[in-house]
């Protein structure tokens, strides 16, 4: 697998929007002609995120990671490194004798070969040791994995947290003589993209443990259900699967075991909703995705009435992991209630944002202080919403607690799919809740009365407290009507809706307070409760003029002036302004 000289391209969707097919093309044009022919690969997401694009080279000193590169670099990176043997220090993160400390608090499972392989290429997935658990697998018997999995104490990863070997139990236990396997791969949180990260850089790892997952339970066949915003996920998905067939790996009889199963990739057309397993289900069904009662549960009646298991993308990318390595090794990473690690989508207002592996347990002081390297312009951290729009705000005074399913569900939190996003002092919490309600709210089914008309008139309320309209006594009633739309929506999309409200109230009641009795956003962020002025120290260069989309700025006698009854609070001007010459009050 390996050559004297290696170049891998951070070629995932992280990459690409920074620009790294132009880097890709740039660097195949000037490797053309050139006395040097290394080995040059797309790979996946290799976590910095905030270092994109990225460009690691392998030599016989050691490994080099090149970031934050444009299309100018290529041609002193390969005169200089390729050619000369000088690392190029203009852009050089890392060399061989040291670690990006972004890395010194994480390990590596699920995120094992994502931007170490290629990931359309079959060969070098089994070189790093793929499908070598299957093949041990298909030699236990099925209830001897089910057992290795309940001991590892893996965990469902989509946010739930339910023991995945006692899910399976449920489903090998069940009667029926077709059974399916589906992946949910329908990741919708805002800031979220540890799903799509892992497979665009390793679907095999997915694939491989639907296969054991599969040969556990007795499934025939699988559905890997994924958004078609993917596209670069679905492609490697498609190759994958045509490989693994080839291979073998998948179809009738695999590795002449006697055992038959297959995979179909279902995209999804990015409703929230069909998250929820059972509106998943119905959308793989060709119905509308909405969620059912439970139960019957999907283990004894699930797809097509048949019994089903489900699990989230990082919870299949662990099963190889675990065969190979054994249920003790994964155990020993996590806490006694849950093994192993959590892949973790850091963004937001931190320094150093992107996808983070680290051992269940790990505080959040850890992950966004020590990994993501602290809040941007070194500002004043104030919270941090876990677990997309069903999770929870917390504040500063939790930052040493433990990233673990208990901890974080008593905070207010959730775990959830692992969407981390930091805000610093600029934001109002009046307004993060605002704009997570809204999310839900939009995504609603509308199945059922508590969700449909619940989150709307919830959302009613915190517009008005935006606006800085009601009184102290409509807190109280928010709070009843989201107490109440938690208990009594039917699936998890209603009963998750409340919380970042329930928290935002729980931990920054004063700021809705201040927003109501002192008509006044801290932060300046509530456009009804702010107003932009324009100093003295105006140079009046019109910079302001041709950006306001209102014309609400004129020239003054020695200033330009906004007109404040026909401004919209855009902060248009306040962005352009060369001199930070606009105050917001």
């Amino acid at each position: 697998m390996s050559a004297e000289k290696r170049v891998r391209v951070g070629y995932a969707s992280c990459g690409i929007a920074a620009g790294a097919s132009e880097i890709y093309d740039e660097l195949m044009d000037t490797l053309e002609g050139k006395d040097v022919d290394p080995q040059v690969d797309k790979v996946g997401c290799m976590g910095m995120c905030h270092n994109e694009p990225i460009v690691e080279i392998d030599d016989e000193n050691g490994r080099y990671t090149y970031g934050n590169l444009e299309v100018e670099d290529v041609e002193n990176l390969v005169e200089d490194h390729l050619i000369e043997h000088v690392p190029y220090e203009d852009k050089l993160i890392t060399g061989p004798e040291e670690e990006y400390d972004y890395f010194s608090n994480q390990r590596k499972v699920v995120l094992r070969n994502s931007g170490e392989i290629n990931p359309e290429s079959i060969e070098e997935y089994m070189d790093a040791e793929g499908y070598e658990a299957l093949e041990k697998a298909l030699d236990m018997d099925p209830q001897e994995i089910i057992d290795t999995i309940k001991e590892s104490n893996l965990r469902g990863r989509g946010g739930a947290g339910f023991p995945t070997g006692m899910k399976w139990q449920f489903a090998k236990d069940a009667k029926g003589d077709e059974k399916y396997i589906i992946c949910n791969a329908d990741e919708g949180d805002p800031g979220a993209f540890m799903d799509r990260s892992v497979l665009e850089g390793d679907p095999h790892a997915v694939l491989e443990g639907m296969i054991i997952g599969a040969y556990a339970t007795g499934a025939s066949k699988g559905y890997i259900y994924c958004r078609a915003e993917y596209p670069v996920a679905l492609k490697r998905l498609d190759i994958g699967i045509k490989r693994a067939r080839e291979k073998g790996f998948l179809g009738e009889d695999i590795l002449d075991s006697g055992f038959s199963f297959d995979i179909e990739i279902k995209e999804g057309a990015g409703a929230f909703v069909c998250g929820e397993e059972t509106a998943l289900m119905h959308s793989i069904e060709g119905e509308r995705g909405m969620p059912r009662p439970r139960p019957p549960f999907p283990a004894q009646q699930g797809l097509f009435d048949k019994p089903t298991n489900i699990n989230n993308v990082e919870t299949w990318a662990n099963v190889p992991w675990i065969l190979r390595n054994g249920a003790e090794e994964f155990s020993s990473m996590g806490t006694d209630e849950s093994g192993g690690t959590k892949v973790f989508a850091l963004a937001g207002k931190v320094k150093r944002g992107g996808l983070v592996e680290v051992p269940i347990g790990t505080t959040l002081r850890e992950v966004i202080f020590d990994v993501g390297g602290g809040i941007e312009e070194d500002k004043e951290f104030k919270a941090v919403q876990l677990g997309g729009p069903s999770g929870g705000c917390l504040p500063k005074e939790y930052l040493d607690t433990p990233v673990d399913y208990e901890t974080l569900t008593d905070a207010g939190a959730i775990m959830g799919s692992g969407g981390m996003v930091v805000m610093n002092e600029d934001d109002c919490m009046v307004n993060v809740a605002q704009y997570f309600l809204d999310f839900t709210q939009e995504e609603s089914c509308g199945k059922c009365t508590f969700c449909r008309v619940g989150t709307k008139r919830l959302l009613e309320m915190l517009d008005s407290f935006s606006k800085g309209e009601g009184s102290s006594e409509d807190i109280e009633k928010l709070k009843e009507m989201a107490d109440k739309i938690k208990k009594h929506s039917l699936c998890g999309l209603g009963q998750t809706a409340p919380n970042p409200v329930l928290t935002t109230l729980r931990y920054f009641e004063d700021e809705y307070e201040t927003h109501l009795e002192e008509q006044t956003c801290e932060a300046g962020v509530c456009r009804d409760l702010i107003t932009y002025t324009i100093t003295n120290s105006c140079v009046s260069c019109g910079t302001c003029v041709e950006e306001c989309p209102s014309d609400a700025i004129s020239e003054g006698e020695e200033k330009y002036v906004i007109d404040q009854e026909i401004c919209i609070q855009c902060g248009a001007c306040e962005e352009a302004c060369p001199i930070d010459a606009i105050e917001v009050e």
